[in-house]
């Protein structure tokens, strides 16, 4: 079988090796998959950097935390899976029910904990999610880290409810998520920008207005003036974007904090007491939210948006195609 490998010590893509091994065993716990697809997330960025210092181990690592396929061995002691199971990743050990803990890691694909970029994998049973039943192989594969961060910045404390009005930052996945899911549970949809070309697309998805952020630097005011203050923010950049969402809130408003792109901003505090307003750190989500995320998808029959589907002979080309200015969407490598 074939695997993508990022060698130790290497930090740019010249270190991503296509290396032939054995198809390995499961052991008892464990069953292998049949990886069919994999997506990425802009951490693979962080990963094969090793940002930080904070990502990656000395050692040979598979990269990359999102796949779905279908269960091709079990190991001693599996009861709830059977080959041919078609299933996605988990992203996170341990992390069964919210909130989380020191034990999680930093997911598949990092530290000690190999990934899912090869045709087949062997991981603990309860690294695994069924599959929704409405979305092919390439679909699912999305699903694992972004969606559910975006599930879990919606859902997870004050859930939104219909009527209510969200404001998502960017045009990255878990903000075109955080679109879908919350127009499915009834929810009016904000976003911002720096492109315009992208304005459109989001239009046509169901945003009642777009806004950009490097035109109009109070965009956070406008955001105001439009809606009368968004309930919930989406916040996937960082504290540099703190101020303005929650100018963009309305009183009382929730922020979901998942992105670390950037900083420097102080949090204003006067208009932050005055507000009432929270701000939640989203560590990606539970296995329970996973599950529930998965029936949410089915029952909607929500389809995640995807950039483009590259075979998995050409996984460094995925790679850099993530890095694109014009991405719209999620990366797939597509393995079989």
């Amino acid at each position: 079988m074939k695997r993508w490998v990022l060698k130790s010590g290497e930090t740019t893509l010249e270190g991503l090796i296509l290396e032939d091994v054995v198809k390995p065993e499961p052991g008892p716990g464990e069953v292998r998959v049949r990886i069919r697809a994999v997506s990425l997330n802009y951490r693979e960025q962080l990963i094969l950097g090793n940002a930080g210092g904070n990502w990656r181990m000395d050692r040979d690592l598979i990269p990359v935390a999102d796949g779905a396929g279908d269960i091709d061995a079990v190991g001693e002691g599996v009861e709830q899976w059977s080959p041919g199971d078609k299933v996605i990743t988990v992203y996170l050990r341990d992390f069964i029910h919210w909130p989380p803990h020191a034990g999680i890691g930093l997911g598949l694909g990092s530290l000690d904990e190999d990934g899912v970029l090869a045709e087949y994998v062997v991981l603990p049973a309860d690294r695994l999610s069924r599959a929704p039943g409405t979305l092919n192989d390439v679909e699912a594969s999305t699903l694992p880290c972004a969606a559910l961060t975006a599930w879990t910045a919606l859902q997870n404390a004050n859930p939104v409810a219909p009527g209510q009005t969200v404001l998502s930052l960017g045009t990255g996945s878990v903000s075109l998520f955080a679109m879908a899911f919350a127009q499915a549970l009834g929810a009016k949809t904000y976003l911002t920008t720096s492109q315009d070309n992208k304005r459109s697309r989001l239009l046509e998805l169901g945003a009642e207005d777009v806004f950009n952020y490097r035109t109009d630097e109070n965009w956070g005011q406008s955001v105001y003036a439009a809606t009368g203050g968004v309930d919930k923010v989406v916040n996937t950049a960082g504290f540099g974007s703190m101020n303005q969402s929650v100018q963009a809130l309305a009183f009382g408003g929730d922020i979901g904090l998942v992105g670390l792109f950037n900083f420097g901003d102080v949090i204003e505090p006067g208009l932050f007491l005055a507000k009432g307003v929270s701000i939640r750190g989203i560590p990606v989500g539970s296995r329970d939210g996973l599950d529930d995320m998965v029936d949410f998808v089915d029952k909607h029959q929500i389809k995640p948006v995807i950039d483009r589907v590259v075979p998995f002979a050409d996984a460094k080309h995925a790679y850099q195609a993530q890095s694109a200015p014009d991405l719209f969407g999620k990366i797939v490598i597509k393995i079989a």
